[in-house]
């Protein structure tokens, strides 16, 4: 009796195709793997006819370089880590294009990573980012989970920490004082005769330093009455509207709200003239960030200003300069680069 030959399945699964190889790139082109490696990493070695026929197989086959491998031998990886909380809104949209753009024109590319104003989150995002070996990390903000600060500076990574002062970064430092904002914000309303206050302000750090510096400058005019109510991040222009309501229909009674953000400003001035509360008139509205819309709505916000693009393109520079000169930073003196801020009065207070 003659062996059954073992059927075969009506629906038979293709058999893994493997990724092209360096070497089937080289078969494709007709030239030396060593010449293929060559064009991807010294192009200058090679002539212009081989860097083609390269290039060719390369679209032929569909090839990817492993770009970790091409780093271990150049001790480069052309890759720039960014953090980043949120791009829920364009808070720092400038910032990040910014930064892309800048090390783009230098030949590097960006990896954004979001941590969701999570130091666990950040710390994670770190973990995974060293494993790879990026050239440069760019971070916001300079509170960061324990001992994060000292695994970078061991790492011997260029880092460039950004939105934020501290005295004591990790390296390089390129922001503004929140603390000074909310003083300057409280001065600003202070000067134009507002004496009952109210606040709606997100729960990040960053946040709640520009709070304190907002309920300071009430202090120091003797104003320690201030109806305030903290929100989630990232803020939304639902919760402006949501936390007037409540605000205002607790009984608190105030002239002027202190925003966290544009984004809970406008959300505040949209609640405020459903109820016909007239803004400025009855209700001075201020915000912070000077978001694309802050100056196109009804009222336009008055809010404070900040220089993103600048914080990204500063933050971008100082990176790859300690990227082409990775000399190590003396810790008792890093450089800290004061973008500042400004008040931009409009019609809403």
């Amino acid at each position: 009796m003659k062996d059954k030959k073992p059927k075969q399945s009506r629906n038979p699964q293709k058999a893994h195709k493997k990724a092209p190889t360096l070497i089937d790139v080289a078969k494709v082109a007709g030239v030396s793997p060593i010449s293929v490696s060559r064009t991807l990493n010294q192009p200058e070695l090679v002539s212009e006819e081989i860097q083609q026929k390269v290039r060719d197989a390369i679209t032929r086959t569909g090839y990817v370089p492993n770009m970790l491998a091409g780093s271990l031998a150049t001790r480069s990886s052309r890759l720039v880590a960014l953090i980043v909380p949120t791009i829920a809104n364009s808070i720092f949209a400038d910032t990040v294009q910014a930064i892309t753009d800048t090390l783009a024109q230098a030949g590097y590319q960006t990896l954004l990573g979001l941590s969701a104003y999570d130091k666990g989150r950040e710390e994670d995002l770190l973990k995974a980012i060293l494993g790879n070996r990026p050239d440069g990390i760019i971070l916001t903000g300079t509170s960061h989970a324990d001992g994060i600060h000292e695994r970078l500076i061991n790492t011997r990574i260029p880092v460039v920490e950004t939105w934020d002062l501290a005295p004591n970064p990790i390296d390089t430092l390129v922001g503004f004082s929140h603390t000074d904002v909310g003083r300057a914000v409280g001065e600003y309303l202070l000067a134009k005769g507002y004496r009952r206050f109210a606040s709606v302000s997100a729960n990040d750090q960053r946040a709640v330093r520009r709070f304190a510096g907002f309920t300071a400058a009430l202090r120091d005019a003797g104003i320690d009455n201030l109806a305030s109510r903290t929100v989630p991040t990232p803020a939304r222009f639902r919760q402006g509207r949501e936390n007037l309501a409540a605000l205002l229909d607790s009984g608190e009674t105030f002239d002027a709200v202190y925003c966290s953000s544009d984004t809970l400003a406008h959300g505040v001035i949209a609640e405020a003239l459903h109820r016909n509360i007239r803004v400025p008139e009855d209700l001075a509205v201020m915000g912070f960030g000077n978001l694309d819309f802050s100056a196109h709505t009804y009222p336009a916000i008055s809010t404070v200003g900040i220089k993103g693009a600048e914080i990204g393109r500063l933050a971008a520079e100082a990176l790859i300069a300690k990227m082409d000169d990775p000399a190590p930073t003396d810790s008792s003196s890093p450089r800290i680069i004061d973008v500042g801020f400004n008040i931009l009065e409009r019609e809403s207070a």
